[in-house]
C-alpha cells in the first residue's frame, strides 16, 4: 500500500541551512533547497541553503489528527499487512500481542507525584502504565476490538484524574520529557476513539499542558540553571519531542513553533547543528554523546527520530532539514556499534569534543554495540519513504527485527509493526557537497537506496563534457580530487542500480586556487557603506559610532571602543574551507577581547581575532560549542599600541598560522573547524564581539580581505609589503 496522506495534511515544508554547497565560488543564482540554475538552465546543487526562522504559516496551523508518530494512513497499512500475514509486518505484530504490557489484564497504578532522580524514585510506575496504554492503543487501532480502546483509556483517564507533580532533581527533566512524549502519543491515538468522553479528554489534555509542558519549557530555557553545554544532546531532545507532542495533541501550535524553532536554531546540544556535532566526509555525522558512550548516544537518534517523525507527519521536513544532518548522524551511530565481517566495530572518524564539563578525544566504547529498538522508524523514512541509502541504519534494523519495547521505558518500540514500508529504489544522487580542504576538492554525497555503487566525473563547464575520475565507490560515499590546477570545475555523481547508470547528481562547482572572497578597502569618505571590491557583493555598513579617518593608505573606519562598529552580510563565510583573513590594525588601547573581528550567530558559534587575550598574547579562535569547545591559535605578544600593524590567519586542511606583520607568530595542526561549519551567521562585525559584556575596539582598520584558500608565507609577506 503507499505511503498515501490524508487530503487535508498541510504540504510539506522543508527547512535547509547554512549558505551554498560551493567551496570556492562564483556568484551563482540560487534559489530554495534544491539548487539554481546558470544561464543554460542547467542545475547547481544547493545543500546547504539559509535556515529560515519564518515557521510560522501565515493562517494558524490545521493540526492533522491523529498525527503524532502515527497518521491514519499508517494504520491502514498496519490493518492490511497484518491482516494479509506480510512479513515483516506479521512478525512486529506478534511481538506486540505477546507483550505483558498489551494485555487487558492490568489496572492503572497512577500517582499524585512521580519522583525521578534522589530519593524515593518511582517513576518507573507511570513509564510502564504509559507503555501499556499506548500497546493497548495499537491493539485497538489494527484489530478493531474496543475491549483494548476502553483499557487504554481507563489509563489515560486515572492518571489524568491523579497526576498532579513530577518531582525528584534534575532528572525529572528527563522524566517530563522521555514520558511527556509517550503519553501524549497515546493519547493522540486514543483521539479517534469515540468512548472517551470530551470532558476526560480535556482533563488529559489540561494534565499534559499544566505538569508535563512547564518544566519542558523551563528546562529549554534555563536547562537547570546550569551553563548550556552541561546537559548532553537528549535532555534537549526528549524535551523538544514533549513540548512538539504536547502541541499537536492540545492543538497548540506555540508550542509547536517553539519546539520547531529550537530544533533548527537552539543553542542547546539537543538543537540539529549540535547534536550532530561534525560532518565528516561521506556525510558521517558525529553524534554529540558519541564520546560518552554508546548507550546514551543511541537514546540520542530514537529522541531526535520521534521529534522528525512527529514533524513530518505536520508537514514539516526535519528529517531532511540541513541536507538529511540527522541521518548524517543516525548512520555514524548506526556504524560505529556494528561489527563487520571480521567481528570487529566499524572504525568511524572522529573530532574531540569538549563542553562545559568533559573533554572527549575518543569514541567512547562504553556499551558500545548496544541494540536499542528505534531503528525501523529512521531507516524506513529515508530508505522507504525518501528512496536515500541508508545502510548502516538498514543493519540496526535488521538485527533488531522484530522490534519491542526494550522494557526501560527509553522508547515506545514496535517500529517494525509500525513503521515498515514497502521498498522504494532511488534514482538519482542527492546531498552533493564539494569543500577545498589542504588543496583537495572533497565531495560528499547521498546514494540511492539498492544502488550498488557510485561514479564521480568533473568538467570545467556546467553541463559537461564530463571525465569520470573514479568508479565504484560503494562504501564511504566520499571523493577527494587531489592535485588540482587553478580555475572552476563542475562535478556530478551517479549512480549503478541493477546495472543501469542513473542520471548525474545535481552539479557542484568549486574554484580552486588563490581567489577573492571580501575585499573592504575602507577608502570611502562619507556615508556608511565600505564597497567590497571583490566583485562579491559584500560591502559592509558602518554603525553606532564607526566612522571615517585617515588610514595606512587612503582612509579607514575608526572604531570608537563604546559602539562603533561594522556590519557584513549575513553568512559571508559560509563558502570558506581553506580561507585566508587579513588586515590592517591600529590600535588606541589595547584592552582584553576586544575584536578585530567576529563572524557569528552569537556565543556558541563564531570565528574570532582579539588583539589581546586574558593572557596578554593576540588570539583567533572558532567554536561550534561556546567557548568550552574553542580551538584557536595564539600569538607571542599581543598587537602593539599606537601604530599600524598587519594581521593574518590561513587554514588550510587543519592546518592554521597566525601571522602578525607577516611573519608567523602561532600555528595549529589540529584546526578540525573550518568557517562554514557555523552554519548560518547573522551578526558578522568587525570591532564588535558576540559577547555583550566584551569590549568594542578602540582603534582603526584598514584594508580588510578575505580569500578563498590559505596564502603561503611568502605570499603574506608580499601582501604587507604592498
Amino acid at each position: 500500500m503507499s505511503d498515501s496522506k490524508p487530503a487535508f495534511l498541510p504540504k510539506r515544508r522543508q527547512f535547509c541551512a547554512g549558505g551554498v554547497s560551493l567551496a570556492a565560488l562564483g556568484s551563482l543564482s540560487l534559489s530554495a533547497c534544491g539548487g539554481g540554475v546558470d544561464a543554460a538552465g542547467s542545475s547547481i546543487s544547493v545543500t546547504e541553503s539559509k535556515r529560515s526562522d519564518a515557521i510560522r504559516p501565515a493562517a494558524p496551523r490545521r493540526f492533522v489528527h491523529p498525527g503524532l508518530l502515527h497518521t491514519a494512513a499508517d494504520f491502514e497499512r498496519m490493518r492490511a499487512k497484518v491482516g494479509a500475514h506480510a512479513e515483516p509486518w506479521a512478525s512486529g505484530w506478534k511481538a506486540l500481542i505477546a507483550n505483558g504490557r498489551s494485555q487487558l489484564n492490568a489496572t492503572p497504578r497512577p500517582l499524585k507525584t512521580v519522583i525521578r532522580g534522589g530519593e524515593a524514585q518511582n517513576f518507573a510506575q507511570m513509564y510502564i502504565d504509559i507503555a501499556r496504554a499506548y500497546q493497548l492503543a495499537l491493539r485497538w487501532k489494527i484489530s478493531g476490538d474496543v475491549a483494548y480502546a476502553e483499557r487504554a483509556i481507563a489509563f489515560l483517564n486515572a492518571w489524568s484524574s491523579t497526576l498532579t507533580t513530577i518531582s525528584g532533581n534534575a532528572d525529572r527533566f528527563l522524566a517530563a520529557g522521555i514520558y511527556g512524549y509517550q503519553f501524549a502519543n497515546a493519547a493522540e491515538i486514543m483521539r479517534t476513539y469515540a468512548g472517551w468522553a470530551p470532558a476526560d479528554f480535556a482533563r488529559f489534555q489540561h494534565m499534559m499542558l499544566t505538569v508535563f509542558y512547564p518544566l519542558n519549557h523551563q528546562f529549554l530555557i534555563q536547562h537547570n540553571g546550569a551553563e548550556i553545554t552541561n546537559y548532553w544532546a537528549a535532555w534537549d531532545q526528549c524535551t523538544l519531542a514533549s513540548i512538539l507532542a504536547i502541541g499537536v495533541l492540545c492543538d497548540r501550535e506555540d508550542l509547536y513553533n517553539e519546539a520547531l524553532k529550537y530544533y533548527m536554531t537552539g543553542p542547546g546540544n539537543g538543537a540539529s547543528s549540535q547534536a550532530v556535532y561534525h560532518i565528516h566526509p561521506g556525510h558521517l555525522g558525529q553524534w554529540q554523546e558519541s564520546g560518552r558512550d554508546q548507550g546514551h548516544a543511541t537514546l540520542g537518534i530514537g529522541l531526535a527520530g520521534v521529534f522528525c517523525e512527529m514533524a513530518w507527519n505536520q508537514g514539516d521536513d526535519m528529517y531532511g532539514y540541513d541536507n538529511n544532518r540527522f541521518l548524517a548522524g543516525a548512520e555514524y551511530v548506526a556504524k560505529s556499534n556494528l561489527r563487520d565481517a571480521a567481528g570487529a566495530f566499524h572504525p568511524v572518524p572522529y573530532t574531540p569534543y569538549r563542553n562545559i564539563n568533559a573533554y572527549q578525544p575518543v569514541l567512547s566504547p562504553e556499551s558500545q554495540g548496544i541494540r536499542r529498538p528505534v531503528w525501523e522508524m529512521v531507516h524506513q523514512h529515508y530508505v522507504n519513504r525518501r528512496g536515500l541509502a541508508a545502510p548502516y541504519t538498514g543493519a540496526q534494523a535488521l538485527q533488531t527485527r522484530p522490534e519491542g519495547d526494550g522494557g526501560n521505558g527509553d522508547q515506545l518500540g514496535f517500529g517494525t509493526l509500525t513503521f515498515t514500508r514497502e521498498p522504494m529504489s532511488g534514482s538519482v544522487p542527492s546531498g552533493l557537497t564539494a569543500r577545498l580542504a589542504a588543496g583537495k576538492v572533497v565531495l560528499s554525497w547521498w546514494g540511492c537506496a539498492h544502488a550498488g555503487s557510485y561514479t564521480v566525473k568533473r568538467a570545467t563547464a556546467l553541463g559537461g563534457p564530463y571525465k569520470v575520475l573514479a568508479s565504484g565507490i560503494s562504501d564511504l560515499l566520499s571523493y577527494s580530487d587531489a592535485a588540482m590546477p587553478a580555475g572552476a570545475f563542475y562535478y556530478v555523481v551517479t549512480a549503478h542500480i541493477a546495472g543501469k547508470e542513473s542520471a548525474p547528481s545535481a552539479a557542484v562547482r568549486v574554484v580552486t586556487g588563490l581567489t577573492p572572497h571580501t575585499r573592504l578597502r575602507m577608502d570611502e569618505a562619507s556615508g556608511t557603506v565600505a564597497a567590497d571590491a571583490s566583485g562579491n557583493r559584500h560591502a559592509g555598513t558602518l554603525a553606532r559610532g564607526a566612522t571615517w579617518t585617515t588610514g595606512r593608505t587612503g582612509n579607514a573606519v575608526a572604531f570608537d571602543g563604546v559602539a562603533g562598529h561594522v556590519s557584513l552580510p549575513h553568512n559571508l563565510v559560509a563558502d570558506l574551507a581553506d580561507f585566508t583573513v587579513a588586515t590592517w590594525v591600529y590600535l588606541n588601547a589595547s584592552t582584553p577581547w576586544s575584536r578585530v573581528f567576529d563572524f557569528g550567530s552569537g556565543p556558541g558559534h563564531y570565528m574570532m581575532l582579539t588583539p589581546r587575550n586574558n593572557k596578554g598574547v593576540v588570539r583567533f579562535g572558532i567554536t561550534t560549542n561556546f567557548p568550552a569547545g574553542e580551538q584557536g591559535i595564539s600569538g607571542n605578544a599581543a598587537l602593539p599600541v599606537g601604530q599600524w600593524a598587519h594581521v593574518a590567519v590561513t587554514l588550510s586542511g587543519s592546518m592554521g598560522i597566525l601571522y602578525v606583520n607577516g611573519v608567523e607568530v602561532g600555528r595549529n595542526s589540529a584546526l578540525a573547524l573550518a568557517p562554514f561549519r557555523l552554519g548560518p551567521t547573522n551578526q558578522n562585525w568587525l570591532g564588535r564581539s558576540q559577547f555583550p559584556t566584551d569590549p568594542w575596539l578602540n582603534g582603526k582598520i584598514d584594508d580588510f580581505r578575505l580569500f578563498h584558500g590559505a596564502l603561503s608565507a611568502a605570499e603574506l609577506a608580499a601582501l604587507v609589503r604592498t
